[in-house]
């Protein structure tokens, strides 16, 4: 990954510098960004008493451990009018929807390496978000110019949404007007095949899954007329039919389809892809609107191709909307949110309010 990143960062200097990568073109590249690196804690939930009669009367308590989130990261992007750095020091838990934009809010080369390794409810998982953003702008004053263009390499792991994927993207955009653009290009994404289901061949003509077999053939000893069900390590983990279907198999169908998913190699996405950015800003108002869509998919015919899942192409998008108004003195109103659709996977987050300040 690390290899992966640095490639990443040496195409898109070269590009913007046309001539070989050097100290000089190293240290302009870092000038002015940010190294940082926090851990932030605390309580989870709360410890939860299980009572239990079968054999007398028993007590056992749950523990949930203390969340964290450990955070490393090297950024280097422009603040948008809108965006103000409150807080003197990055402590990983800033959240900036604009980091999603196609475009950014300077010409030349924009960056974010971030990775979280968190523990929340009592369940660890990994997030990574990596992104380059060089956006191009010849200066054109007239009302139509197509001389600009937008490049971005993103890679993102969001383990709540269980989505993980490697993005490229070429655009030419055409400037209509000052704040607003078109842009149409291509895309490379690099990902496992979303829409592979495991289970599908262990699924009978009648629609019901041989969920047993399957269980057997993963190693798992069951012996019906003693009510006895054994792990492939030999461990009695059931002794009646109700325990193995409601605790058991659902466990042997989730290692099965995570195993399978993680044996099958990545594939790359060729699409098509078109956009739009809008961005006008003010004192007392401001609108930052971007969206994708991408129509049209390459087939490359392979087994696992998404395309073997759905009924012809696809609709893939993401759109990011980031507006306030201050009515007046005291009053203002803001909403932030960012969604994307990829593969039939959804993941979004958003924010909305209003202050009111009394004096």
């Amino acid at each position: 990954m690390v290899k992966r990143l640095i490639i990443m960062l040496l195409l898109v200097s070269n590009i913007t510098t046309a001539q070989t990568f050097g100290l000089q073109e190293a240290r302009d590249l870092l000038k002015f960004s940010t190294f940082y690196t926090a851990v932030n804690g605390g309580t989870s939930l709360s410890d939860i008493k299980v009572f239990s009669v079968d054999n007398g009367l028993s007590t056992q308590t749950i523990s949930t451990p203390y969340d964290y989130n450990f955070t490393i990261g090297l950024r280097k992007i422009a603040r948008f009018g809108y965006e103000n750095k409150a807080q003197t020091f990055y402590d990983g838990t800033e959240s900036n929807y604009s980091d999603a934009a196609t475009v950014g809010k300077v010409k030349g080369v924009e960056y974010l390496f971030e990775a979280d390794f968190k523990r929340q409810e009592g369940v660890d998982y990994i997030d990574q978000h990596h992104f380059i953003r060089y956006s191009s702008d010849d200066g054109c004053q007239d009302k139509l110019c197509i001389n600009v263009f937008a490049l971005r390499l993103e890679y993102l792991q969001d383990g709540f949404a269980d989505i993980k994927y490697f993005e490229a993207s070429q655009r030419y955009r055409l400037k209509i007007g000052r704040n607003f653009s078109v842009n149409i290009g291509a895309v490379q994404r690099l990902a496992e095949p979303y829409g592979y289901n495991p289970l599908d061949e262990w699924m009978l003509d009648n629609g019901n899954l041989h969920y047993t077999y399957l269980a057997i053939e993963e190693g798992y000893n069951i012996d019906v007329a003693n009510s006895e069900y054994y792990s492939p390590e030999g461990e009695l983990v059931a002794t009646s039919a109700e325990v193995w279907e409601a605790v058991v198999v659902p466990e042997v169908l989730s290692d099965y389809t995570q195993r399978k998913r993680n044996e099958l190699d990545n594939k790359i996405q060729q699409s098509a892809v078109v956009g739009f950015d809008f961005y006008k800003y003010s004192k007392s108002k401001w609108l930052h609107a971007w969206g994708n869509f991408m129509p049209w998919h390459y087939n490359d015919g392979g087994s696992f191709s998404y395309h073997n899942y759905v009924d012809g192409q696809w609709f893939d998008y993401s759109a990011g909307l980031i507006t306030g108004i201050k009515i007046n003195k005291n009053l203002g109103l803001f909403a932030e949110g960012k969604y994307n659709k990829y593969w039939n996977r959804e993941w979004y987050d958003f924010k909305l309010g209003l202050n009111y300040v009394i004096f």
